[in-house]
């Protein structure tokens, strides 16, 4: 047995503050040049680094975590390239790191791999890089590293990494609302997929983009029957992104506005989802929808603020959906009468009386509503500004009088214009 191993077994049996000791002696010691005894040591050196990195994990210490990969770095540097990018890579997830801290670690590991001409490496760590940089909205950050990236990656002709660079690309476009450059990144992964084996997890990646971008169109309809397939194939795949897949479908159901039960779900494959917090949201969204309710709404967006606030693609159409409620709210509200109280539709819709009285006994933002709505013929009717008061008319009924009148004349026209046209021949 040899000292590092003796060394390993001590570390499992001792507390924490030895073991941790015994780790970084192990992770700094020089490998032997007999080949059969190096590959040992880099062996023990890498179990080391695993289990000091597990030890800082169940302390919850970023810190330690953060200085795990710095003090592997003499180990890294006699490992084979492919070998150190999966451990820098695993290291760089992070456990317990915070994103911000996971970023400031990935920056001066890239600069490292710069250093040491490691340049599969360095497009790992930059993938990785701007992947963080897109959960933390960093997009002209994420956006100048891809540019570089790509520069780099094409004079090179990799395709299959490529594949992978340019769907975050077209998430950048989509973060700052560039919708044209975010269809033309997915348009370009597309091209290099289609020259490459493309794994069944990064189609389904580039499924589900695509999906998204169609949903950003308002084309529910389309997105709802892509996201069911891409649903499908990643769970039959137990892929993680299944469940946002599944997330997206209910939300285009309710942005739809399908009166169909909110507790419906499409596939057998679903059920394993239901009682997650995030499905447990979309069901409760679309119960809110379903009864109208803008009030039941605002508390589920209160109730589930964390699931719903973290996904861009949720939180973008969140508003949409406010508003589509808000106005089913108001019709809620109007329906039974032919004159209503503007301030009393107000604090129907969760207005304090305060915000009623100091706005001209009404919000300006459910004035707006109602007047839009109005415009829009949504319903008939009009605002009385002087009484605040809502007039709700009936339809009024479609006399088809006139435009049956302007048909005819424009038939009798043709008729006209063929006599006239056969008076001239005999002419």
């Amino acid at each position: 047995m040899t000292t590092n191993q003796a060394l390993l077994d001590e570390a499992k049996n001792t507390n924490p503050a030895r073991a941790e000791k015994i780790y970084k002696q192990i992770l700094v010691s020089s490998a032997s040049p007999s080949g059969v005894e190096r590959d040992q040591v880099l062996r023990d050196q890498e179990n080391a680094m695993i289990k000091l990195a597990e030890l800082y994990r169940d302390q919850r210490n970023a810190q330690g975590l953060a200085e795990v990969i710095t003090l592997s770095r003499s180990f890294m540097s006699s490992t084979a390239k492919a070998k150190t990018a999966k451990l820098s890579l695993c290291q760089c997830s992070g456990y317990c790191i915070e994103t911000h801290t996971q970023i400031d670690v990935l920056l001066d590991n890239i600069d490292w791999s710069k250093r040491e001409k490691r340049i599969f490496l360095k497009h790992s760590l930059e993938i990785r890089l701007v992947s963080l940089q897109l959960e933390v909205s960093q997009f002209k950050a994420a956006l100048t590293r891809i540019d570089t990236l790509l520069t780099e990656l094409k004079k090179l002709d990799d395709k299959i990494i490529l594949t992978e660079v340019h769907p975050l690309e077209s998430r950048v476009y989509r973060g700052i609302g560039n919708l044209v450059k975010a269809k033309a990144a997915l348009t370009s992964t597309r091209t290099a997929a289609n020259s490459i084996y493309c794994p069944p997890h990064l189609q389904a990646a580039l499924d589900l983009q695509s999906e998204i971008l169609h949903a950003e169109d308002r084309d529910y309809t389309t997105a709802y029957s892509y996201f069911y397939e891409t649903f499908e194939n990643m769970s039959s795949q137990d892929d993680p992104s299944a469940l946002n897949a599944l997330k997206y479908m209910l939300l285009c159901k309710v942005m739809l506005n399908l009166r169909t039960s909110p507790l419906f779900y499409p596939v057998k494959l679903a059920v394993k989802y239901a009682q997650l917090r995030e499905i447990e949201c979309m069901r409760a969204i679309a119960l809110a929808h379903q009864n109208r309710n803008l009030a039941e709404f605002e508390k589920v967006l209160r109730d589930y603020k964390d699931e719903l606030s973290s996904d861009p693609t949720i939180r973008s159409h969140l508003a949409a959906l406010y508003d589509t409620l808000l106005e089913q709210n108001l019709l809620r509200i109007i329906e039974p009468y032919s004159v209503v109280e503007i301030d009393y539709v107000a604090k129907q819709v969760g207005q304090g009386r305060q915000d009623v009285e100091a706005k001209q006994a009404f919000s300006p933002y459910t004035m707006y509503s109602l007047s839009q709505m109005i415009l829009d013929k949504v319903f008939y009717g009009v605002l009385d500004q002087g009484k605040g008061r809502l007039l709700v008319f009936d339809e009024p009924e479609v006399d088809d009088t006139y435009g049956a009148a302007i048909d005819t004349l424009e038939q009798v026209g043709k008729v006209v214009e063929s006599l006239y046209a056969k008076t001239v021949k005999i002419a």
